[in-house]
């Protein structure tokens, strides 16, 4: 009896891959909103790849000298050579995507770009980015030298595939400083979105950021619409719903959420929904033990309150006792200069700091940073307060 053929891809994933590999031959400017780059930082990419470039938006502004940045569906590899240039000789850039014509296109090009810059620090990889453990050019070898022929050849393969995931990750645990998408993430399956998120924190360090960049819709899409390939290949049959990508972010673990932009005008309008370009910057970190140091957070306004991300409430001008880890954190990007942080006179060391209560939302009595043992009264000449017009 012949063994049973292994089920082709859905018509929507098949279609993604057939007109991308195409638009890997061809211009297709159907494929994309047009996009401003930077243009010195375009002069050392070959022509080739930027016709043949497809996204929304542009997130390398979130990039930082010396970074390692990863970008998901990295195409003929635009994005990641701009990103090369900012990062500059001490960063590195990996670029990974499941598509073979366009990964060849962006290896193409490689030599070039490394003598144009006078460094080489690109590299592209083959894999899924809803999969980033999983190296696909590994698992070739691994078909190679042993194919699947039957259901046993099968499973045998699924444990060929946790070995490779756990023993020569494509991307390591906690290993990327930026995480960058250009209009891809809306043509992962909605089944595999989770893991998706989830993938983006897990390669991500702590105090890291994602910047993605992709088509979203102001109404759900219907199902009717989403089993389109054509639209679902075009970006826009998989847009998120504008509220439910930020709360995927949410989900996976993200903090400091950000519509960073946003554009007025929609990109296409289909059956009355609009779909059009954002960019959305998130950052990993909020995570670790909470720790009472006798700290507090002033939120200098414009709102009367504002909450968190893990609920803590502030109100304008009032001292709130925070966790050691919310005082660090909401002192950084994107928070900054939006708390005043007040240390306690006598500061309590980490290691003799007991657990804190996030919970709780209590104000912080000024004692408690200052010590009930505090009667200090200070003359008017002691020091400067604020220069000639201060009183």
């Amino acid at each position: 009896m012949k063994p049973p053929a292994l089920s082709a891809p859905p018509p929507a994933e098949a279609s993604v891959y057939q007109r991308y590999a195409a638009a890997a031959e061809a211009m297709e400017p159907a494929l994309c909103c047009p996009v401003q780059y930077s243009a010195e930082l375009l002069d050392v990419i070959p022509q080739e790849i930027i016709e043949k470039d497809y996204g929304c938006g542009d997130p390398t502004p979130f990039v930082r000298e010396g970074e390692t940045v990863l970008d998901l569906g990295s195409g003929g590899g635009k994005l990641c050579y701009i990103a090369a240039q900012v990062v500059g000789p001490t960063g590195r850039v990996i670029g990974v995507d499941c598509n073979r014509v366009m990964l060849d296109l962006a290896r193409k090009h490689q030599a070039t770009v490394a003598q144009r810059l006078g460094y080489s620090n690109v590299d592209f990889r083959y894999g899924l980015i809803q999969d980033l453990k999983l190296d696909l050019d590994q698992l070739a070898v691994e078909l190679s030298q042993h194919p699947v022929n039957d259901p046993a050849g099968y499973l045998a393969l699924r444990h060929v595939e946790e070995r490779l995931r756990a023993s020569q990750p494509l991307v390591a645990d906690d290993s990327v400083d930026c995480v960058l998408s250009n209009c891809v993430l809306n043509l992962v399956r909605q089944q595999d979105r989770r893991q998706l998120f989830a993938e983006i924190f897990r390669v991500l360090r702590v105090g890291g950021r994602a910047a993605i960049s992709d088509i979203v819709s102001d109404e759900s899409v219907p199902q009717r619409l989403q089993q389109d390939p054509e639209l679902w290949s075009g970006c826009i049959a998989g847009a998120f719903r504008e509220d439910e990508f930020l709360q995927a972010f949410e989900d996976a673990g993200f903090h400091g959420i950000e519509l960073v932009k946003r554009e007025s005008q929609p990109w296409r309008t289909v059956e009355g929904i609009e779909f059009r370009s954002v960019t959305v910057v998130a950052h990993k970190g909020k995570q670790g033990p909470c720790l009472e140091r006798n700290q507090a957070l002033v939120y200098r306004g414009p709102f009367k309150k504002v909450e968190d991300d893990d609920g803590h409430t502030f109100r304008r001008g009032e001292r709130t006792a925070v966790c050691d880890k919310t005082f660090q954190l909401l002192q950084r990007a994107p928070y900054t200069g939006r708390f005043d942080a007040i240390e306690p006179r006598n500061s309590v060391p980490v290691e003799e700091a007991q657990a804190f209560d996030c919970r709780r939302g209590a104000k912080r009595d000024p004692r408690e940073t200052k010590g009930l043992d505090y009667h200090a009264t200070s003359d008017v000449t002691d020091g400067d307060c604020g220069g000639e017009a201060c009183c």
